[in-house]
């Protein structure tokens, strides 16, 4: 048995955590993708998010697949249906695009940290091209993660409300 799925680990005063857990995701999901991107064409915002971005991706990391654990606690309350199996379904799909956004975000830190200061003081063949893959990088999984966040969103507010409104 998954240690995550102990009865009432997932549940704050009888209530289910998946909405709170949620919410933060959907704040700190396109946070950070905003921030990623600021990052690649922004020098003085760079300079100011620092290690924040790389923090906010790793936080994403861990806080993505509790969220979906705590979905899952939630669906074996609710029963299986179409539209909750859907809304998993999305929800699965995040965790790759936040775990590449914290692969772009370290690299994007380390290359501006410590890379780019090496290549200017001594020139190599391809050394121009990595902020720009960077910023290629940052741009996909930026918005890709804020797409998926959306197409979960929208799924689950039509797995709730779906009966209830039309």
């Amino acid at each position: 048995m998954d240690p995550l799925s102990a009865a009432g680990a997932f549940e704050i005063t009888g209530l289910p955590m998946h909405p709170l857990l949620v919410h933060a995701v959907v704040i700190l999901t396109p946070l950070t993708a905003l921030a990623l991107m600021l990052g690649s064409v922004w020098p003085a915002a760079r300079r100011r998010l620092g290690i924040v971005t790389p923090l906010a991706a790793l936080a994403l990391v861990v806080l993505v697949p509790v969220t979906v654990a705590a979905g899952e606690a939630l669906r074996d309350i609710v029963g299986r249906q179409p539209a909750v199996d859907a809304h998993e379904g999305y929800g699965r799909m995040l965790l790759p695009w936040v775990a590449g956004m914290l692969v772009v975000a370290v690299a994007q830190w380390a290359w501006f940290r410590w890379g780019a200061q090496k290549a200017t003081d001594a020139p190599r063949p391809g050394a121009r091209l990595v902020p720009i893959v960077l910023t290629v990088l940052a741009i996909a999984v930026g918005g890709g993660s804020t797409v998926m966040v959306a197409l979960i969103g929208d799924s689950g507010a039509r797995a709730v409300w779906g009966g209830l409104v039309g």
